[in-house]
């Protein structure tokens, strides 16, 4: 038996998405661009794919922007903001928090534009403080950006109420949120919301690799960071990639249908799972409010994204856990999927205070919609024969 429990890294697509792709690329193949009928076809799936989008963001198609995936959206955001708004400031503020598709840019916004930023704090649940918000701002505040939901540990974070702290500072701040873990797993509505950019991933939410999209409020002014032929309004220049696109947007609608059930299933397989590991000896799960799960423990894990636990094991090396498993046929990570090609330790479980000893010894566990308690139980069986045997070899 297999448990792929990755879905935080990646999500397989949707065989109808898989099936949508194929068709757009072998048949409907026409460059959006060309003015005859291949090219009229191939617009139209374009405007499919950012109706289907903009129905679940409540929003107009038009502010939908294509790209690559989550990476280029959070690097659109921040460095076309900055960039866009340089003349009113050079100062952002951020978390101690974010995915490294946040981080990388704003450095080289500190290295070569003389930006200043500023990192807030987050608990030991990882939430930020609204106060701490509203004394980091200055007059020179040109972009705050927080994440939505945390990748590592999946602490939710309130942006709405974040982004009502900033506006009611000052309009003109721009503010983003990377909801490439949060999109698919909330019900997000953009009417009347103070947010001003929001990014999303495609291969998060069982669409195509390489595919993604970056909500873009009217009146936000954004810099474009891909320059030629003028396509997406000359927000994103280059040939538009239709098959991606028809399948982001078939995985978008899909994703939220029957929502609440899928949401549901989700929140019972976490709390069943939480419970079963917090039997284990050694064993924490990171991130949750202990306290608050003991008293109820369905509340407590609904004050948290549905589809990721955050495992520590005391005496037992990540990656050697890692591989342990995978050599068992479950499938899990040691933290963020794109930080884990980098040297160094989270800087996530660092930030909400993990003892150094768990920094070495946390792994992640996330499931998706059609994750199963069959899954979940035989990756269970392996961790409680697996941990005693490499607690043997790895403690003095």
């Amino acid at each position: 038996m297999e448990a792929y429990l990755d879905h935080a890294a990646t999500t397989y697509a949707l065989e109808e998405v898989a099936e949508l792709v194929k068709q757009v690329s072998t048949k409907d193949f026409g460059n959006p661009s060309s003015k005859h009928r291949k090219g009229i076809e191939a617009e139209n799936i374009l405007k499919e794919g950012a109706e289907r989008i903009a129905k679940t963001l409540r929003c107009a198609p038009k502010n939908v922007i294509f790209t690559s995936g989550g990476t280029e959206s959070n690097n659109t955001a921040i460095m076309g903001t900055v960039l866009g708004n340089r003349r009113r400031g050079k100062h952002i503020v951020t978390t101690g928090f974010e995915h490294s598709a946040i981080y990388k840019p704003l450095e080289f916004l500190k290295q070569y534009f003389d930006c200043e930023i500023t990192y807030l704090p987050v608990d030991e649940k990882g939430h930020v403080s609204p106060a701490d918000l509203k004394d980091a701002i200055r007059e020179d505040t040109v972009l705050v950006s927080v994440m939505m939901v945390n990748n590592e540990i999946g602490s939710k974070e309130d942006v709405e109420t974040l982004a009502n702290v900033v506006k009611k500072v000052d309009p003109k701040i721009v503010f983003h949120t990377d909801a490439i873990q949060a999109y698919g797993k909330y019900q997000l509505d953009m009417r009347g919301s103070e947010i001003d950019l929001l990014s999303v991933s495609g291969h998060k939410i069982h669409g195509p690799k390489g595919t993604g999209f970056l909500y873009v409020k009217d009146h936000t002014k954004v810099l474009p960071l891909i320059y030629g032929g003028g396509q997406q309004r000359g927000f994103r220049s280059g040939t538009d990639n239709v098959p991606g696109v028809a399948g982001l947007g078939l995985a978008a609608e899909r994703i939220y249908e029957n929502h609440k059930e899928k949401t549901e299933h989700l929140y019972d397989l976490k709390q069943y799972t939480i419970g079963k590991l917090l039997e284990m000896d050694g064993v924490q799960v990171n991130g949750m409010d202990l306290d608050a799960w003991k008293k109820d423990p369905g509340i407590a894990v609904r004050t948290t994204a549905p589809h990721v636990i955050s495992v520590g094991v005391d005496g037992v090396q990540s990656e050697v856990f890692l591989h342990a498993l995978e050599d068992r046929g479950v499938y899990v990570s040691s933290g963020s999927a794109c930080s884990s090609n980098q040297p160094g330790l989270s800087s996530t479980l660092q930030a909400i205070g993990l003892d150094k000893e768990m920094l070495y010894s946390t792994i992640r566990l996330s499931f998706c919609f059609e994750s199963t308690r069959e899954e979940v139980d035989y990756a269970l069986e392996q961790m409680r024969e697996l941990i005693p045997f490499l607690r043997r070899y790895t403690r003095k």
